[in-house]
C-alpha cells in the first residue's frame, strides 16, 4: 500500500470515527431525557406506562389467569421486548410497557380485551377466541394477480380440528365472527379448511384488515378484561444508574484500550481505534433500530465488546507467531488475518446461532438480550476484520514497519494441561456439589433452593402517598433502607407514579404481620399518612411459560450450536465436549447464586446467557487450533500424540485466552465498582461466570475432548 493511499484511508477512518462519536454523543445526551434522539430505555431505567385490567369473569381459574397473562405478554412484546405482565391479587392483571409515556395511546391500540366467538349460520357458537393462536393483517394476490387485503389466522390444534369439521360441513355458508356481541366479520366458507390456517378476504384496505386482526387477537384471551386504571410510572433505577453505567463503560473501555496498546503496541493502537468505532456503531444501531436497552441489554453489549477484543487478540497472536518464523511484518499481517479467520468466524457464528434462536423462541428479557448480542457480534466482526485490518495496513505503510512494534511470539514449552485433567474435574465437581448441597439445604429450610426474586416468585406491592414529589435517588436513600430492614431482603423495587406523590414498593411476599410492620415503619420514619397505604399480592413478571420459553430457547440453541460445531469440525466429540463445558459453566454460575444468595430475577437469565455466549466463543478458538495442529499429523494418532496436540494447542492459545478474559473482566468490574446496588447484584455473578468460562475452556472442554477421543468412537486412539 502506498503512503498516499494509507494516509487517505486513515483520514477517512478517523473522520468516520469523529462523525460517529459526535452522533453517539447526541444520542447518549438525549437518552433518559426524553428527547427525540435517544435510545429507548427499559422500565428499570426510564419508566413507562402501567395499565391494570380487571377480570370480568367471576372466580377466574389459575389456569385461565396464567394463559391470559402469557398471551398478553406475547402481544405487548410488539411495543417493547422488555414489557412485563403480571397478576395482582386474585382477579387483576397489570401490564407495564417501558419507554412510552402516553397511556391513552397504548389503551386505544391494545383495546379492552373481550369475548370472541365464531358462530354457525344459526348463531350457535362452535369456537371461541382462545382457540386462535395468532391473527395478522396482510396483503396477497388472487389467482388473477390482483392485490387483496386479508387476515391470516393461525389456530391451535383443538381449534384446527373443530374449524376443519365445521368448514367441511358449511361450504358456501357464512360463519359470523362476533366480538363482545357485535359481528365484526361475516366471512363465507369457500372450501374446507383443515390445516389449522385460514384467510379472511374481502377487506378494502390494509388498515381494515389490520384492525380486524387486532380485534381477533384481543378476543383470543382466555378471560374478558376491562380497564381498571392506567398511569405513567417512574424508573426503578433512575438517572443515577444510567450515569454510573455510562461512566463505568467509558472508564472500562479506556482501561481496555491502554491494556491493548501496552500488550500489542502498534496493533494495539489499531485495535483501540477499531474498538472505539465499534462502541459508537453499537450506540447508533441501538438508536436506529429502536431497541429497548435494559440491564440485560447492557450485558449483551459487554459480551460484544469482549468478542470484539477477542477477534483482534486472535489476529495479533497469529501475526506474532508468523513473525517468529522469520517472515516479514507485512507478510505476517496478511497470513495472520487469513489464519485467524476460521477461528473468529466459527466462534462468532456459533454465538450468532444462539442469539438468533433466543430471539426467535425467547420472550421478554431473553429476546432483549438476543437483539443486543446479535448487533454486537455483527459489528465486532466488521470492526475486527475490516476496520482493524485497514488501520494496521495504513500504519505500516506510513512508516511503522519495525518488527519490534508488532512483537514476536516466544517459543513456550507445552504445559501439561491434559495430565492434570483429574484435578480439574475434581475441582469442578466439588464446586458444583457445593452448589447442589447448598440448594438442597436451603430448599429444606426455606422452601426454595435459590433466592428467587420478585421476577420469579411474585411478592407484595405496597403503594403509599408521601405528600411530596420524590426523585428515584430520594426513594433509594430515604425509603428503601427502611423497607429492607423490614423485609431483610435487598430485592426491593420502588417506582413513583408520575404526576402524583405516590410511590409503589414491590418486595418479596410479606405476611400480615410484616405488612403491618412496613406500614408502621413508613408512617413513623417517612411522614406517610397510614390511611394512604395499600398492599396487595402480585404474581411473578416472569411467568412459568416465559421460563419455559427461555429454557426451550437455550436447549434449542445448544442443539444448533452442537450441530454447527459437528459440521465444521467433522467430529461429534468436539461438539459434545463444548456443550458439556457450557453445562458446567451454567452449573457453576447457579452455584454462585446458591452460595451467595444473590436474588434470582430477570438478570439471572441474561447472566447465564452471557456466560454461554462467552464460553463457547473461547472454546471454539482453542478447538480451532487443535484442528489445525491435528491436520499436521498423518495417520491414526496415539493417545500420547493426541495429548501432545491438546497441550500444545492450549499453550499456544493461552495468552489469548487470558488477555481476552482480562479485557472483558475489566468492563464488568467497573460496572460492579461504580454501579448502583441492582447493577452490582448483576455484575457479581457475571464476574464469577467470566472466570468460570475461561477456566472451563482451558481446563475442562479440551480435556473432555481428549477423554472422548481416546476412549469413545470408532477411531479410538491407541494407548
Amino acid at each position: 500500500m502506498k503512503k498516499s493511499k494509507a494516509a487517505v484511508i486513515l483520514a477517512v477512518i478517523l473522520a468516520a470515527f469523529v462523525g460517529l462519536a459526535y452522533y453517539a454523543s447526541i444520542i447518549l445526551s438525549s437518552t433518559g431525557v426524553g428527547e427525540d434522539m435517544s435510545i429507548p430505555l427499559g422500565l428499570d431505567l426510564s419508566g413507562g406506562v402501567s395499565i391494570t385490567y380487571q377480570v370480568v369473569d367471576e372466580n377466574p381459574s389459575a389456569e385461565d389467569m396464567s394463559d391470559t397473562i402469557y398471551k398478553l405478554q406475547k402481544r405487548v412484546d410488539s411495543y417493547s421486548t422488555e414489557a412485563s405482565v403480571y397478576q395482582v391479587g386474585d382477579d387483576r392483571i397489570t401490564v407495564e410497557i417501558p419507554g412510552v409515556q402516553d397511556a391513552n395511546e397504548i389503551l386505544e391500540d391494545l383495546g379492552n380485551p373481550g369475548s370472541l366467538e365464531f358462530q354457525m349460520p344459526d348463531g350457535s357458537v362452535f369456537m371461541t377466541g382462545d382457540m386462535v393462536e395468532d391473527a395478522q393483517g396482510a396483503t396477497a394476490t388472487d389467482r388473477y394477480g390482483n392485490k387483496q387485503y386479508i387476515v391470516s389466522l393461525k389456530l391451535t390444534d383443538e381449534g384446527a380440528k373443530i374449524f376443519g369439521e365445521v368448514t367441511s360441513e358449511n361450504i358456501g355458508k357464512n360463519l359470523p365472527i362476533v366480538y363482545d356481541g357485535e359481528t365484526i366479520s361475516y366471512p363465507q366458507v369457500q372450501s374446507a379448511i383443515t390445516g389449522g390456517e385460514a384467510q379472511i378476504t374481502g377487506m378494502s384496505s390494509f388498515e381494515e384488515a389490520d384492525n380486524l386482526a387486532t380485534q381477533i387477537r384481543i378476543g383470543s384471551l382466555s378471560l374478558q378484561l376491562s380497564e381498571l386504571e392506567s398511569s405513567v410510572v417512574g424508573a426503578q433505577l433512575g438517572s443515577q444508574a444510567i450515569a454510573s453505567s455510562l461512566k463505568a463503560g467509558a472508564i472500562g473501555l479506556a482501561i481496555v484500550m491502554v491494556f491493548m496498546i501496552v500488550m500489542y503496541a502498534v496493533p494495539g493502537i489499531a485495535a483501540s481505534l477499531a474498538l472505539a468505532i465499534y462502541t459508537t456503531l453499537v450506540i447508533a444501531t441501538l438508536y436506529l433500530f429502536d431497541i429497548t436497552l435494559t440491564l440485560p441489554g447492557i450485558a449483551g453489549i459487554i459480551l460484544g465488546i469482549g468478542m470484539a477484543v477477542d477477534a483482534n487478540v486472535i489476529v495479533f497472536a497469529r501475526i506474532r507467531e508468523e513473525i517468529a518464523t522469520g517472515k516479514s511484518v507485512q507478510t505476517s499481517m496478511k497470513i495472520g488475518f487469513q489464519k485467524a479467520m476460521s477461528a473468529i468466524l466459527d466462534g462468532n457464528i456459533t454465538t450468532l446461532i444462539a442469539s438468533v434462536v433466543l430471539m426467535a423462541l425467547g420472550s421478554g428479557t431473553v429476546k432483549g438480550f438476543a437483539y443486543t448480542l446479535m448487533i454486537g457480534i455483527i459489528l465486532s466482526l466488521f470492526t475486527a476484520m475490516v476496520v482493524t485490518r485497514y488501520i494496521l495496513y495504513s500504519l505500516y505503510a506510513l512508516g511503522l514497519k519495525s518488527e519490534k512494534l508488532y512483537g514476536r511470539a516466544k517459543e513456550r514449552k507445552s504445559i501439561d494441561f491434559i495430565g492434570k485433567k483429574a484435578v480439574f474435574f475434581t475441582i469442578s465437581g466439588i464446586i458444583i456439589a457445593a452448589g447442589l448441597i447448598s440448594m438442597g439445604v436451603h430448599s429444606a429450610t426455606e422452601g426454595k433452593a435459590l433466592n428467587y426474586g420478585l421476577d420469579f416468585m411474585g411478592g407484595t406491592s405496597t403503594t403509599a402517598d408521601f405528600g411530596k414529589d420524590m426523585t428515584i435517588e430520594d426513594i433509594e436513600n430515604d425509603i428503601v433502607p427502611y423497607v429492607e430492614k423490614v423485609t431483610g431482603d435487598s430485592d426491593v423495587q420502588a417506582t413513583k407514579v408520575e404526576g402524583t406523590t405516590q410511590v409503589t414498593i414491590k418486595t418479596r411476599t410479606l405476611s400480615l404481620d410484616e405488612r403491618q410492620e412496613l406500614e408502621d415503619t413508613l408512617a413513623e420514619n417517612c411522614d406517610v399518612d397510614a390511611s394512604t397505604i395499600t398492599s396487595q399480592s402480585i404474581s411473578s413478571t416472569i411467568s412459568g411459560e416465559m421460563r419455559s420459553d427461555a429454557l426451550k430457547a437455550v436447549i434449542v440453541s445448544c442443539i444448533f450450536m452442537l450441530l454447527y460445531i459437528w459440521f465444521r469440525f467433522k467430529d461429534i466429540r468436539f461438539a459434545a465436549s463444548a456443550i458439556l463445558a457450557l453445562v458446567h459453566d451454567v452449573l457453576v454460575v447457579i452455584t454462585v447464586y446458591a452460595l451467595v444468595r444473590i436474588s434470582v430475577g430477570s438478570t439471572f437469565i441474561a447472566c447465564v446467557l452471557t456466560i454461554v455466549g462467552y464460553s463457547i466463543n473461547d472454546t471454539i478458538v482453542i478447538f480451532d487450533r487443535i484442528r489445525e495442529n491435528l491436520a499436521l499429523k498423518t495417520g491414526k494418532q496415539t493417545a500420547e500424540e493426541l495429548r501432545e496436540v491438546a497441550n500444545k494447542s492450549l499453550t499456544q492459545t493461552l495468552s489469548r485466552s487470558i488477555n481476552t478474559s482480562i479485557t472483558t473482566f475489566i468492563m464488568v468490574v467497573m460496572l460492579y465498582i461504580l454501579g448502583v446496588a441492582s447493577i452490582r447484584d448483576f455484575s457479581l455473578p457475571l464476574m464469577a461466570g467470566l472466570v468460570c468460562g475461561a477456566y472451563s475452556s482451558i481446563c475442562i472442554a479440551t480435556e473432555l475432548w481428549y477423554v472422548m477421543k481416546v476412549h469413545l468412537g470408532k477411531n479410538k486412539a491407541t494407548k
